[in-house]
């Protein structure tokens, strides 16, 4: 389930591998490089990633591609 703070959706680590089709081990690389932005919550400080983040860096890698 998203989580949704101030009309931001939030990811779960999983849920961005799902919808990047990355492991999720990538998806914690990418944030500790900076390449995917990360957002700590709960006491614990679990990792959320914003929806809008993951859609703007696919749209970067399409945009890379010779797919054209």
């Amino acid at each position: 389930m998203a989580y949704q703070a101030e009309g931001m959706v939030l990811l779960t680590t999983s849920q961005a591998a799902h919808v990047l089709n990355a492991h999720v081990n990538t998806v914690r690389r990418w944030s500790l490089k900076g390449i995917l932005p990360v957002y700590r919550i709960g006491p614990r400080g679990d990792r959320r990633y914003r929806l809008y983040d993951l859609q703007r860096l696919l749209i970067e890698q399409y945009d890379r591609s010779d797919l054209a």
